[in-house]
């Protein structure tokens, strides 16, 4: 007999396309500049903004660097398949901390492609190509912080 899988539930209804290009936008971050995955996020249909620790502002051309290689990636047509494991196996490939007091056991990994994996519970699309163009719409740099504002075209 086949054992279902409890999760917590979930209390947001995200917009797939925008919830899985922050996922995205968030590996491009951590690979071109180091730092960890956002430390603040507002995701929206229409439009977003994710906040990075960055120790200095981002130069133009890194801007333009960071949106080139999210629409490239968006241009592979990666497949946005989801595993569950455990909480333990979980803690030796994830960083913990954002997983909320008393979530259950089981938690479901989200992989974007071999571009990016993270702990996930909300709502993605099935393949990149559903997604659209990236663009960066403003930014600002203030007290290490890097705030970049996006839409999906």
């Amino acid at each position: 007999m086949e054992q279902e899988i409890q999760l917590n539930q979930h209390n947001k209804q995200e917009y797939p396309p925008m919830h899985t290009c922050e996922h995205i936008v968030n590996r491009t971050m951590v690979n071109l500049f180091g730092c960890g995955r956002a430390v603040s996020a507002h995701i929206e249909r229409k439009k977003s903004k994710l906040d990075f620790a960055l120790p200095q502002a981002p130069t133009e051309a890194d801007i333009e660097r960071i949106e080139a290689t999210v629409n490239d990636t968006i241009a592979r047509h990666l497949d946005v398949t989801t595993e569950f494991i455990t909480q333990q196996e979980a803690s030796e490939r994830f960083d913990m901390k954002r997983l909320p007091e008393g979530a259950s056991d089981t938690v479901r990994v989200v992989k974007v492609g071999d571009y990016d994996e993270c702990l996930c519970i909300g709502l993605h699309v099935a393949n990149t190509a559903e997604i659209g163009t990236f663009k960066i719409i403003s930014s600002d740099y203030k007290d290490g912080i890097f705030r970049m504002r996006f839409k999906l075209i």
